[in-house]
């Protein structure tokens, strides 16, 4: 039985975690926590959720419901995510962390906090999406430099980070497949009289409407052709599905940072 607490229990993505673990004969929801001026600390986390009555309160810390043996997942904001790292570190909890919008000093950080624990850190939990990783960078090395190549990502209109998280590793991957450094060739968008395309440069956009769970696609293009891979999600449960996988490795896996990669055995 791998035992659950769910940071942001309140969010869009920790209300499908907890109704999900709830479901699953092999975890164990043991408790959740918001921000401490959200409305729903103090409440039971079934009618916060909308399931029956479930004896859990929602905290407004992780201090008294983390255990050893227990599996934060966190899905919140690099603040929140970086004061759980601090708590989870101390007591030897492993995590499960799909934070985004880090900057390099709170990324830095994080990676340092967590050292000591056994932590599973990915911008994209989904399984076809890691698939998709893999792939990109497979195909950018057989593509090689004859073939631009763009980043193209979609989500709900609620997405505070842009580029999305997935869709910067997406543009790295094909940089290592091309033998590139990504800080040196990204292009975020592109307006006004910008110059011919370089034949470098990884460009990156970002489209935020509506309630879209996420649309991800990169583009090979050269004279006469254009190969795109992409990927759809159709609801968040396929990214809490896999860090719930997630959680059930990091509960038997020793100390260290782990990819949704290693997870999946992609290697």
């Amino acid at each position: 039985m791998t035992k659950i607490v769910i940071c942001g229990v309140a969010g869009r993505m920790g209300q499908r975690l907890a109704h999900l673990a709830l479901t699953a004969a092999d975890l164990e929801l043991c408790g959740g926590k918001e921000h401490p001026a959200h409305e729903a600390v103090g409440r039971d986390i079934g009618e916060v959720i909308g399931t029956r009555h479930l004896g859990l309160t929602v905290s407004n810390t992780l201090a008294g419901i983390v255990e050893p043996d227990r599996v934060a997942i966190s899905f919140t904001t690099p603040e929140a995510t970086l004061e759980d790292a601090a708590l989870c570190a101390v007591r030897g909890v492993p995590m499960v962390v799909g934070t985004t919008g880090f900057n390099p000093e709170q990324l830095a950080e994080f990676k340092r906090t967590v050292a000591d624990i056994t932590c599973v850190f990915a911008s994209n939990f989904s399984t076809a999406m890691n698939v998709l990783f893999k792939l990109v960078e497979e195909a950018a090395r057989i593509l090689g430099d004859d073939y631009d190549v763009e980043v193209i990502e979609a989500h709900h209109r609620h997405k505070v980070d842009a580029p999305s998280g997935s869709a910067l590793t997406l543009a790295e991957r094909a940089a290592a497949g091309l033998g590139r450094n990504l800080r040196e060739v990204a292009v975020h968008g592109r307006s006004g009289v910008v110059g011919e395309r370089s034949r470098q440069e990884i460009g990156l956009h970002a489209i935020r409407a509506g309630d879209l769970a996420g649309e991800h696609a990169v583009l090979y293009a050269a004279p006469g052709e254009c190969l795109e891979l992409q990927h759809r999600a159709t609801s968040r449960d396929s990214f809490a599905l896999g860090a719930l996988r997630a959680a059930r490795f990091a509960a038997q896996a020793a100390p260290g940072m782990y990819s949704m990669g290693d997870v999946l055995g992609l290697g």
